[in-house]
């Protein structure tokens, strides 16, 4: 596996950190976090460059793209419930998704957990 550019992690970073109206401290978190996890990265520089994901990084069976669709369905349910967060605010909500990815890294269970346990409202078995 290359050793990551950090010069690259960090333009990404502050490139989408800047579209998503992230604070600074966030930002230094998610970029210390993603030069840590080589694999994960990859992954964000994959994203950055060609937005979209490659998917090759995967922890416990689960990629960044099934944290972000997750992430659409649990915020969706809080902004039906009147409480807005990410709305239509891609560029936070793939940062946000790597985030979960990197902590999910060091605590698979937990976030595994929340993640088939935390859903949406839009379909009727749910309740």
């Amino acid at each position: 596996m290359e050793i990551l550019d950090k010069g690259k992690i960090k333009e990404a970073v502050r490139k989408l950190g800047m579209a998503a109206g992230e604070s600074r401290g966030f930002l230094e978190e998610l970029e210390a976090g993603l030069l840590a996890a080589p694999g994960i990265g990859e992954e964000f520089l994959f994203y950055a460059e060609k937005g979209d994901f490659s998917c090759k990084t995967k922890i416990k069976g689960y990629t960044v793209l099934d944290i972000l669709v997750w992430q659409i369905d649990y915020f969706k349910a809080a902004m039906d419930r009147g409480r807005p967060g990410m709305g239509d605010n891609g560029s936070k909500m793939a940062l946000r998704a790597f985030d979960t990815l990197l902590k999910m890294e060091k605590e698979p269970e937990k976030y595994i957990q929340r993640m088939q346990s935390e859903t949406g409202t839009d379909y009727p078995e749910k309740y």
